[in-house]
């Protein structure tokens, strides 16, 4: 009786003590201060200095974000979108109005700098019209993380940055700016806690400074296309910290990969389009974290290591045009997880290399330029993942096996520049993903009724050129097809211009030479791709003149025209402002040069030569001496 009495007693002051601790918990958050009156002020005079637009943001899910914040009594600006506040004293500390669709400018009188409480502020993907980074931004001297990248600010990154020095988090990249006085040097004296810093595009034209070798805690580190001059510190490679490293895009940075320790937490690493020489060192497998090394483009060189084939995590693997010689090591088949490869323009020997068919999970691969011999390997079909298939500029032989349309995700094949012959296969057209066929410069014949490709609804890019193929179209034709960017018919034995051409408005490379095209260019050729043809080549065919003629050719963005060895006749019509080279030799045009030639000031290459031209050489070609490297007469 005594104990269960006890009992009910210890239960009920349980309870008790439950109710009072939810009182008191709901009592402290009830008293939760409010947003502070003169920071919610300050933020509403904010969002007034811009316009919301659509267009200021690239991030397809953009919003904006401010159309949140009201001036309603009663509005705690804690609750809005974007804004966050410390939860003992109301302040805002942080301000996250990225992909927000602002557009405007901010000035050093800004409300911004009033929330001098702030510790993050990302302004990243909006649209303050190339305005400078406004030297005001000192005043936001709690900032930990500031992002302000892909916004079009532009101007020299102002030395108020730097005394910013608590940040840890500085992204800056994707904008027109400059870092030079100050420069990343003083930048890196200042700010010694980063861990994370994006400078990429930034205009820096100076070379790493080694002090950053000295920042232990540095996670990340992306300083793309910089104008980096010298030589790489090779220690910033070795810091304990660095997971993500790419200084791409940087063509007169040297340096050396150096030897790696073991415990290296490197996830990322990109040098490609720098001057990067060496090699690769064997103590890379101990890159156990690594997911992509990307080295295209730089100037390594020797044996590739089999090490290389321990790096377990590898996804994305870029070597391409380097000097690399030797064999490819079959111990790469352990790259289970390799979903990107790309081994393209170096010296390897192409043998050997079955052991690329283990590799199932390959959605894109590239082994252009490796001297691969004999037929298109067998080992291919396996790869039923990819999408990028590149073998061009090697010496491969034999038919298009069939088997190709087991590579049904398929959106790029490239074959081109090889030894191919036979037709083209129907199992082409079967690969209905297909948006770019490069099969140009091989001994493929046979008659090719162009209509099958129109098929390929999702064709861009169609390269036939320079092969022994009979291509027919059937005028009577009211198929509608693809639309094209990049279109390569020369020497496919043509006798008109194929009737597809006129729904072309999207071209920006036409190649029809060496065919057998005759007559008068159409009137309706000049409706295709007005604003975006940048290449015409129609020479060596038999074309006599236009049906209706120009005197300004009517191609906005057109650089390369080349109309040369035809049969055409009357006044030398004149390319638009933007061309750079201009052939029209061995032709029958007449009349007098025409003076608006003068006024083509990115002409590099004017023949004129064989034709029936007369009178005076205009004296303003004079002009053009700065740009013309060829002129023939």
């Amino acid at each position: 009786m005594v104990s269960s009495v006890y009992l009910f007693m210890l239960v009920h002051s349980l309870i008790l003590l439950l109710c009072f601790h939810l009182m008191v918990t709901n009592s402290t958050s009830s008293m939760q201060p409010q947003c502070d009156d003169n920071e919610s002020s300050a933020l509403l005079e904010f969002k007034q200095s811009f316009v919301i637009a659509q267009h200021a943001s690239d991030d397809p899910f953009a919003y904006p974000k401010v159309a949140t914040w009201k001036s309603e009594e009663g509005s705690d600006c804690c609750s809005w979108d974007g804004v966050e506040c410390n939860k003992d004293t109301g302040h805002v500390i942080g301000l996250d109005l990225g992909s927000s669709c602002l557009y405007g400018s901010i000035n050093s009188s800004s409300t911004l700098f009033l929330l001098v409480h702030l510790q993050s502020l990302d302004l990243s993907d909006n649209d303050f019209n190339y305005s400078n980074i406004p030297s005001g931004v000192d005043q936001l001297s709690s900032l930990r993380s500031l992002n302000l990248s892909s916004s079009r600010f532009s101007g020299q990154i102002p030395s108020e940055v730097l005394a910013l020095s608590k940040l840890v988090f500085l992204d800056l990249s994707q904008n027109q700016l400059k870092l030079q006085k100050p420069d990343l040097r003083n930048l890196v004296q200042k700010l010694i806690h980063l861990k994370n810093l994006d400078l990429s595009q930034v205009n820096i034209s100076s070379p790493v400074p080694d002090t950053l070798a000295n920042y232990s805690s540095l996670s990340s580190l992306f300083l793309e296309n910089c104008g980096l001059s010298g030589e790489f510190p090779r220690d910033i490679l070795q810091l304990p910290s660095l997971q993500f490293l790419s200084v791409r895009n940087n063509p007169d940075l040297t340096g050396y990969l150096p030897e790696f320790q073991e415990t290296s937490p490197l996830k990322l690493l990109t040098l490609a389009g720098t001057s990067f020489s060496g090699g690769l060192p064997a103590s890379a497998d101990n890159l156990d974290s690594l997911n992509e090394l990307d080295i295209s483009s730089c100037h390594f060189t020797g044996l590739v290591s089999s090490s290389i084939g321990q790096l377990s995590q590898l996804t994305h693997l870029d070597l391409s045009s380097n000097s690399f010689g030797g064999q490819i090591p079959s111990f790469w088949a352990n790259l289970s997880q390799l979903t990107f490869l790309e081994v393209s323009s170096n010296n390897f020997s192409g043998e050997a290399m079955d052991w690329i068919g283990k590799l199932t999970k390959l959605t894109h691969l590239g082994l252009d330029s490796i001297n691969l011999k004999g037929e298109i390997p067998p080992f291919l079909a396996n790869l039923t993942q990819l999408d990028y298939l590149s073998l061009e500029f090697n010496q491969l032989t034999g038919k298009i096996p069939s088997w190709v349309m087991n590579l049904t995700r398929l959106t790029s094949l490239a074959l081109g520049y090889n030894n191919l012959h036979g037709p083209i296969p129907s199992s082409i057209f079967e690969l209905v993903n297909l948006e770019i066929l490069y099969l140009r410069s091989n001994d493929l014949t046979g008659i090719l009724e162009l209509d099958m490709l129109l098929k390929l609804k999702k064709l861009t890019r169609l390269g036939l050129s320079d092969n022994k193929l009979l291509l027919r179209t059937d005028t009577s034709s009211n198929g509608t097809g693809p639309k094209f960017k990049v279109l390569g018919l020369a020497s496919c034995n043509l006798g008109e211009f194929p009737h597809f051409l006129r729904n072309q408005d999207e071209l920006e490379l036409l190649k029809l030479s060496n065919n057998k095209i005759h007559g008068k260019i159409p009137k309706w050729i000049w409706n295709i791709g007005k604003e975006t043809l940048s290449l015409m080549d129609l020479a060596h065919n038999f074309l006599t003149g236009f049906e209706q003629p120009m005197v300004v050719l009517p191609w906005v963005s057109l650089i390369y025209l080349e109309l040369s060895s035809n049969m055409l006749q009357g006044s030398l019509p004149v390319p638009p402002s933007s061309i750079s080279t201009y052939f029209v030799e061995n032709n029958r045009f007449t009349g007098k040069i025409p003076p608006l030639l003068c006024n083509l000031s990115l002409l590099h290459m004017l023949d004129l030569s064989n034709n029936t031209l007369s009178g005076m050489i205009p004296e303003c070609l004079s002009n053009l001496s700065n740009s013309l490297s060829v002129l023939n007469l």
